[in-house]
């Protein structure tokens, strides 16, 4: 009788292995493409693939990180992602250019970007910019930069540009070794970096692009119209919209614990937990629910975008106002996801 019960029990062992087994390899599988390396600027991601929000809703979450080189419009239209973050510029530029890119949900509803330059060039107004040396991303992070260099009527391109375009990569030393008057920067990073160098706030001129009114929307999540157009993929990305959603409010509620979350992705670990802490304080600031919730596209933040990428004279961003470049549906699928 023992020796029998044994066997059932183990036969119940066994069956609860085979279940795990297959629950583990129902989950569907999801690439999600970052902007840019590992860092706060993504703690949500990271946070709910850590505390197991993917997989709860049955996803298996492969985080694949960015960096200066990588477009992720560029990775997300060849079909090397599922969804992508990027931010609305690059998004709206690549859709003109043919790549069906639609944005899905806005986590970031404030810009972050910036020019910061040294006060001892003599920089005070943007008037003061002709005849610069900018530092400028590129990889669709420079439309918004063209956007606004074009509003102020400065010519970048030709023989004889108002402005000098530097190309920027991952660090700031093009200001700190003065081969640029003004560096691009970001509120939650690069600002950080120049100030850890030893340069003092009251030694700079910084211009938000937030509060010169050329702000762009940022960090949106995009994935393209023909896998929206499967049910079975849509779905899958309304439950990725929710675990998101739901990572973004635990790290801002738990800051430290969300930056240790980070930390303990490869390339960020080259960089402090102080960095990353202010980091994700000041992505905190971008991150507004709205009167309809975390995630949700303000229909007006989206059109004021288009009418920035549209001022741009005789060389705008985009030469047209875009159609169907956004939904709601899978942020309200991903409504019931929520818990």
């Amino acid at each position: 009788m023992r020796s029998r019960i044994k066997r059932l029990a183990g036969s119940a062992v066994l069956a609860a292995a085979v279940l795990a087994s297959a629950a583990v390899s129902a989950e569907d599988k999801l690439v999600l493409q970052l902007k840019w390396v590992p860092q706060s600027q993504f703690a949500g991601y990271y946070v709910a693939q850590a505390k197991g929000f993917y997989k709860q809703v049955g996803l298996d979450v492969a985080i694949v990180p960015g960096g200066p080189a990588i477009a992720p419009s560029e990775v997300l239209a060849r079909g090397g992602a599922d969804v992508v973050v990027e931010w609305m510029p690059a998004a709206l530029a690549a859709r003109e250019k043919g790549a069906a890119l639609v944005n899905i949900a806005q986590v970031f509803t404030r810009s972050g970007m910036m020019l910061t330059c040294r006060k001892e060039t003599g920089v005070r107004s943007p008037a003061d910019l002709k005849g610069r040396t900018l530092g400028v991303w590129f990889a669709g992070n420079e439309y918004p930069f063209l956007a606004w260099m074009s509003r102020l009527g400065l010519k970048f391109e030709g023989a004889t540009p108002d402005v000098k375009i530097l190309r920027q990569g991952f660090d700031v030393e093009p200001l700190l070794s003065k081969q640029a008057d003004c560096i691009s920067t970001m509120t939650y990073n690069e600002y950080w970096q120049v100030l850890a160098s030893g340069l003092k706030r009251d030694s700079l001129v910084v211009f938000k692009y937030q509060d010169l009114g050329v702000a762009t929307l940022e960090d949106g999540l995009y994935t393209t119209a023909a896998k929206l157009a499967d049910p079975a993929t849509a779905d899958r990305l309304a439950r990725f919209v929710a675990a998101s959603l739901k990572g973004w409010n635990d790290a801002v509620k738990n800051r430290g614990a969300a930056v240790r979350t980070v930390l303990t992705a490869d390339v960020a670990r080259l960089q402090n937990a102080s960095h990353q802490a202010h980091m994700l304080d000041e992505v905190a600031k971008l991150i507004h629910p709205g009167s309809k919730g975390l995630g949700y596209l303000d229909p007006a933040a989206y059109e004021r975008t288009v009418a920035t990428l549209l001022a741009g004279g005789s060389d705008p961003v985009i030469s047209r106002k875009p159609d169907g470049a956004w939904t709601h549906a899978v942020w309200e699928a991903a409504q019931k996801y929520r818990k």
